[in-house]
């Protein structure tokens, strides 16, 4: 099945991949059999972070699930959280088709998508709906603007969206860093981002996190870090996808977009290390990670948690459980008992 997605248009085998996930989701006894052969449930896996408890630290990105439809799933293929969205307060088509490509050579993608998502009052349904089933996945909500919004009105469309939702997430992401929304990524310079963090912070008494981009500089991190800081943020997520095209093989390394995958995994190792240098903010790493190996790696170099996105659609659905039970047996090997120690140390 999943060879015969790969034959298909990109957002297409998304689209039905999504759709039939949804249906399975909505089928509460047929998930917990599949739960129990995928899941690995191990009290070392067990992480805090920002106040809520995670089974395990490995979550799927935001943009796999924007509108929240698949989130029992998820759960059921073992993720230890999900992080849906990039939600907007009013629905929105995003950009034009063709906009997701696949790089097979470099194990890559390129999406541009515009914040494509139904819509932050269906995304509270479906959540509200979640949450009553009473299945154990932390969810994080990702919150971006609507296209036609202007820059300075933008607080406007975070908070709107964030008091829709706000009832329904563990936790929140501030996306101010999609290279395809025009103009976004000016909402993380100083004084746009300053604005926008006093207007947030006080909206809820849930964590809040900020998205960055993997293409700040040193300096322009440190800038982020000191109003993150200066906020009381909870933490960050480093990194969204990269304007960066060096060393690809693919033909399709020309498109416009955000390059995930692969490539992108050195500098989202990079800028973890930057970041964790500031005490006090959880780190949530993504980017690049497609093997035990590299989980570890984020987690030793200061992630709380660690999320994955293009990794999960070229790894199939047994991705988590073999990151999983190979990030056991890594931590078998270096004698650590539990993440927690790991945290501590």
């Amino acid at each position: 099945m999943h060879r015969l997605l790969f034959a298909l248009d990109p957002e297409t085998a998304h689209e039905l991949t999504l759709g039939l996930l949804a249906l399975w989701s909505e089928r509460g006894p047929l998930l917990e059999v599949p739960a129990r052969l995928l899941r690995v449930e191990d009290p070392r896996l067990r992480v805090e972070a920002f106040g809520v408890s995670f089974p395990n630290p490995l979550g799927l990105a935001a943009g796999m699930d924007k509108d929240a439809r698949a989130l029992g799933a998820w759960w059921a293929l073992g993720f230890g959280f999900a992080e849906v969205g990039t939600l907007t307060p009013r629905p929105q088509e995003g950009n034009p088709r063709p906009r997701l490509f696949r790089l097979g050579e470099d194990r890559a993608l390129i999406n541009r998508m515009g914040f494509n998502n139904r819509g932050a009052e269906e995304a509270a349904t479906r959540l509200k709906r979640f949450r009553q089933r009473g299945l154990p996945l932390p969810i994080g909500v990702n919150l971006g603007k609507n296209r036609d919004t202007p820059l300075e009105r933008a607080a406007e469309d975070y908070l709107k969206a964030l008091r829709l939702l706000e009832p329904f997430g563990d936790y929140f992401v501030l996306n101010v860093s999609s290279p395809n929304t025009p103009g976004l990524r000016t909402l993380q310079e100083g004084p746009f981002l300053d604005e926008l963090l006093a207007r947030l912070r006080p909206a809820t008494p849930k964590p809040l996190l900020l998205k960055v981009a993997p293409d700040l500089s040193p300096k322009a991190l440190d800038e982020v870090l000191a109003l993150a800081k200066k906020h009381r943020l909870q933490g960050l997520v480093a990194v969204n996808t990269t304007l960066a095209r060096e060393g690809l093989k693919s033909p399709l390394a020309r498109e416009a977009g955000g390059l995930s995958g692969r490539p992108l995994k050195g500098r989202a190792l990079e800028v973890l290390r930057h970041l964790a240098q500031a005490e006090g903010l959880a780190l949530v790493s993504v980017g690049g990670v497609e093997t035990p190996l590299d989980l570890w790696e984020r987690l030793k170099a200061g992630a709380s948690l660690v999320q994955v996105y293009t990794g999960f659609v070229y790894g199939g659905p047994l991705f988590p459980r073999r990151l999983l039970l190979g990030l056991l047996r890594l931590m078998e090997a270096e004698g650590v008992s539990s993440l927690g120690e790991l945290r501590r140390s």
